[in-house]
């Protein structure tokens, strides 16, 4: 029973912050543009505050894990790989090879992610270093897939390729990781006023993005595409965290860690995938779907994985 409490501790509040962003978009409290500019706030300002504040007064030498970051690495590049060569052989509905793919594979590693080891040890922990393993390759991948399988592309969109590489560049989060390190290589102390102005602002991060995704959710999307979704749902939510939880155990990480690729693995399916996919040729109603559906089941599966790891004392 303490383990079921400790799981429900970890999820349930996260899930209910969603649902008070949804029922604040149903009473009309929170509207489409405002919605938009609201993640558009969380994904320039409070989320790269929360992670810049958190790495910059972390101690790097006893922190960054150059096996952790492969580990998170190797194991997006393969779970892309299969997915990609399996649905290539086993997908009769061409004109979704691109979305099922990335939809199974692309998971929510930055807001929920955060959110999750947030609620759970009270700071960011191993997010950084798991966004840095594994949201570059997201990326790549997923305009190198959706170029290859977009109605009428015959190979990949060089300029949309480009393109995504100077957005990694440019990347608010990604380059608050970086920051933050440099901060914490050359041990810099913020004077009080700055630090508690940074922190106000990181402490809006995690309650302003939930609430958002919350208010963003649609769910009268989910009955769209129903087999192929509850496939991308199967494979996202239960499979990637069944097949990798084990060997990242027997490797020996723990805690903060486990927690980071139990997001990796298993958290639903971003709503940055309906974007890329419709601004690379596709439909987005799958893409749209499993947004949707794993979000909603991600409540019962993500409660589980932590009782299950809680169980067996891995974090």
């Amino acid at each position: 029973m303490e383990h079921l409490i400790f799981s429900l501790n970890a999820t349930i509040p996260i899930f209910l912050v969603m649902f008070i962003g949804y029922l604040c978009k149903q009473c009309k409290l929170m509207k489409g543009d405002f919605i938009q500019s609201l993640n558009a706030l969380n994904y320039k300002l409070t989320l790269p505050a929360l992670l810049f504040r958190d790495i910059s007064q972390a101690d790097f030498y006893s922190v960054w894990d150059t096996k952790y970051v492969l580990f998170c690495f190797l194991v997006t590049l393969f779970c892309i790989c299969i997915l990609w060569l399996g649905a290539t052989f086993l997908c009769k509905d061409k004109t979704i090879l691109g979305e099922l793919v990335q939809a199974s594979y692309r998971g929510s590693a930055a807001v929920l992610g955060i959110a999750f080891i947030q609620n759970i040890y009270g700071s960011s922990g191993m997010a950084p270093l798991m966004i840095i393993g594994t949201v570059p390759l997201y990326n790549i991948a997923a305009v190198v897939i959706l170029s290859f399988t977009a109605p009428g592309m015959k190979g990949p969109d060089k300029a949309a390729i480009r393109k995504t590489c100077l957005d990694i560049l440019k990347n608010p989060i990604i380059l608050s990781i970086l920051l933050g390190i440099l901060c914490s290589l050359c041990r810099l102390n913020f004077p009080t006023i700055l630090d508690k102005t940074l922190g106000n602002i990181a402490s809006l991060a995690t309650p302003l993005a939930l609430i958002a995704l919350g208010a963003a959710f649609e769910g009268k999307q989910a009955m769209s595409k129903l087999k192929p979704t509850l496939i991308c749902l199967f494979i996202k939510l239960i499979l990637q965290p069944a097949i990798f939880l084990f060997p990242a155990a027997v490797i020996g990480f723990r805690d903060e860690k486990m927690v980071a690729i139990l997001v990796m693995l298993g958290a639903p399916t971003t709503a940055s995938c309906y974007i890329m996919a419709r601004n690379t040729g596709h439909e987005g109603v799958l893409t749209s779907s499993a947004v949707v559906t794993t979000t909603f089941f991600s409540s019962v599966t993500l409660t589980f994985w932590l009782y299950l790891l809680k169980m067996k004392g891995l974090i």
